[in-house]
C-alpha cells in the first residue's frame, strides 16, 4: 500500500498555515496554532485517529480576531486528508463514533462521499448554550462554538466530507462540550479511512469519489 501522506501550505494576507498528514501514523503530534484551546482539540483529535498531525501557524492576524486562522486551519487539514487519500481506492468511506465526556456525550457520524457538508444538531435553547457562545480564552484568543462550526465546515468542505455531530446536552464549559466531539472525529475518521480488503476498487457504486 502507499503511503498515505500530505504537506499541505496556504498563505494568505492574514495566515501562513502548514499542515503534515500520515493517516497511517503513529499518534506523532506536533501543533502550534497559537489559539490554545485548538492546539488541545487537534492533538486529541490526531491521537484518537492515530494520525500523524503537524499544524503550524506561522504567522496570523490575531491582533484582528482568530476567525482566519481557526477557519484556515479547517481548509487546509481537510486538503491534507484529500491529498494523502488520493482515489480513496479500498477505503470504508464512512465512520461513526459516540464518546461521553462528564455529562456529555458526542455522537459524530462522517461519510468521505467527496461532497462536503456539515450539519451540527444540539438543542441552542438549553441552559448553558449562551455561556458556550461567550466562553473567553483571555485577550484576542477568544473561542466559541461558533468559530468550532467555522472550522468544522471548512474541514468538511475541501476533504469533501458529510460529517454530521450531535452534542447532548451541551455544557456551559466549553471545554467538555468540544473534547468528546474532537475525539469522536478521530475515531470516525480512523475508521473512515481504514482499508478494507475486502473492497476492491473505490467504495462508491458510481465508480468515483470527486
Amino acid at each position: 500500500m502507499r503511503k498515505r501522506i500530505a504537506e499541505v501550505k496556504r498563505k494568505t494576507n492574514e495566515t501562513e498555515i502548514s499542515v503534515k498528514l500520515n493517516i497511517d501514523g503513529t499518534e506523532e503530534r506536533k501543533i502550534k496554532t497559537g489559539i490554545g484551546l485548538l492546539d488541545h482539540m487537534l492533538d486529541l483529535f490526531a491521537y484518537w485517529g492515530h494520525f500523524d498531525l503537524e499544524v503550524i501557524v506561522k504567522s496570523s492576524d490575531f491582533n484582528i480576531d482568530i476567525h482566519h486562522t481557526n477557519e484556515d486551519i479547517g481548509i487546509v487539514l481537510g486538503q491534507a486528508f484529500k491529498e494523502a487519500l488520493g482515489d480513496k481506492q479500498g477505503i470504508n468511506r464512512i465512520g461513526s463514533a459516540s464518546v461521553p465526556m462528564e455529562e456529555v456525550t458526542a455522537t459524530v457520524a462522517v461519510d468521505i462521499s467527496g461532497r462536503g457538508n456539515f450539519h451540527l444538531d444540539c438543542d441552542s435553547k438549553q441552559e448553558g448554550f449562551s455561556e458556550l457562545i461567550n466562553c473567553s480564552l483571555g485577550k484576542q484568543k477568544e473561542y466559541d462554538l461558533t468559530y468550532a462550526n467555522h472550522f468544522f465546515e471548512a474541514l468538511a468542505k475541501h476533504l469533501g466530507m458529510n460529517l454530521n455531530i450531535r452534542i447532548d446536552p451541551i455544557s456551559p464549559d466549553l471545554h467538555t462540550t468540544l473534547e468528546p466531539v474532537f475525539k469522536g472525529l478521530g475515531i470516525a475518521l480512523d475508521q473512515a479511512t481504514q482499508i478494507d480488503p475486502r473492497r476492491k476498487g473505490i467504495p462508491s457504486t458510481k465508480g468515483v469519489i470527486d
